[in-house]
């Protein structure tokens, strides 16, 4: 065979393995995310971690240029070479899967954290009514602790840097409740992309390559703690959005600080809001006349800011990436970041917050 065929036969000799190995999570749970993916992941943690710029974001610059300018010198003689450029570029495309897969993508194979929490993951109407009155109620008087006024929208006071280090707060008490959430070596960055991030409708991402977590600057600070809480959570291996969504929420309100207990629980409100608006809209405002003011003005915050970037550019990258979460085992696609609230009830049946 000759060689220029080896790299594109071994892409789909990936593509195959990947569709036995979804049926073996435990064997990914045990060999890979819990065993191979904690060392990869904490070479590139701590090789990376004190660099205070993006070094996966500037990787990534380097590599769309070279594309580029690629394809515009490749744009004549293309027709005329098209079998040795296809060949070309599904050589590329398989030497970046596997380094996908081998750095972190195989996590999106391991057990699922509702098995290994023990959590119910079928609830009723009745369910979700009780833990969202119950999650009004905990975020209202959070509010109120922080304002002094049920009218007044929470105004974060900490900049990015300081998020990132107090994060580990959280996660320390979590960790406390459940060992398989320990994380160590931070590498948490601003994206220098974040104003692209902004127009692509994304709070931040995890490089998969370095292990970076990246975090849009530019969202509301308020937003903050749980958004890079989450990416954090796809450092230490979980790579469903629903997963990491939860854990995000439960290393903000497990911080000490009530700044970051409100971030967690304003944003699980507003997700459980979100779920009544599809299901039920007379009780979404019976429940709305229940929220204070102040938390749906840091609602009405977060609304302007995202609108104003809100173009077809962002609705063609949530096509682009709903359909890239599905082809990584995820079958809810992007609708997987709202099923945490299925982790959420299921957690809390007959606990209190």
């Amino acid at each position: 065979m000759q060689r220029k065929y080896i790299l594109p036969l071994l892409l789909l000799i990936q593509i195959l393995l990947l569709k036995i190995i979804a049926f073996f999570p435990e064997f990914v749970e045990r060999f890979y995310s819990n065993g191979l993916y904690v060392f990869i992941s904490k070479i590139s943690r701590v090789t990376l971690g004190k660099i205070p710029f993006s070094v996966g974001d500037i990787i990534y610059g380097i590599v769309i240029i070279y594309l580029l300018k690629s394809i515009w010198n490749a744009r004549k003689k293309w027709r005329l070479e098209w079998k040795n450029n296809v060949l070309k570029v599904l050589s590329v495309l398989s030497v970046v899967y596997f380094l996908f897969h081998f750095l972190w993508a195989m996590n999106y194979y391991r057990q699922p954290l509702f098995e290994k929490m023990k959590i119910e993951r079928d609830y009723t109407d009745a369910d979700l009514l009780d833990f969202t009155k119950k999650l009004i109620t905990k975020t209202n008087e959070i509010q109120r602790q922080i304002t002094k006024n049920d009218s007044l929208k929470v105004v974060f006071p900490y900049s990015q840097e300081q998020v990132f280090a107090m994060n580990l707060n959280g996660y320390k008490i979590l960790y406390n409740q459940y060992p398989f959430f320990e994380y160590t070596n931070p590498s948490i960055k601003k994206s220098l992309f974040s104003l692209p991030l902004t127009y692509m409708g994304f709070g931040g991402y995890l490089n998969p390559f370095t292990n970076e977590a990246q975090v849009n600057y530019l969202m509301p600070m308020y937003n903050s703690p749980t958004t890079s809480c989450h990416e954090m959570a796809h450092q230490m291996g979980f790579a469903s959005e629903s997963e990491c969504n939860f854990i995000g929420f439960l290393a903000s309100i497990n911080n000490e600080n009530l700044y970051f207990q409100y971030s967690g629980y304003s944003t699980a409100l507003r997700y459980c809001l979100a779920n009544w608006y599809a299901r039920d809209e007379k009780i979404l405002d019976q429940l709305l006349k229940t929220v204070h003011p102040g938390i749906l003005k840091n609602y009405q915050e977060s609304e302007d800011f995202w609108r104003q970037y809100d173009t077809f550019i962002d609705k063609g990258f949530h096509i682009f990436y709903d359909n890239f979460l599905k082809s990584n085992n995820q079958k809810d696609g992007m609708e997987s970041y709202s099923k945490f609230v299925n982790l959420m009830v299921g957690y809390y049946k007959g606990k209190d917050l």
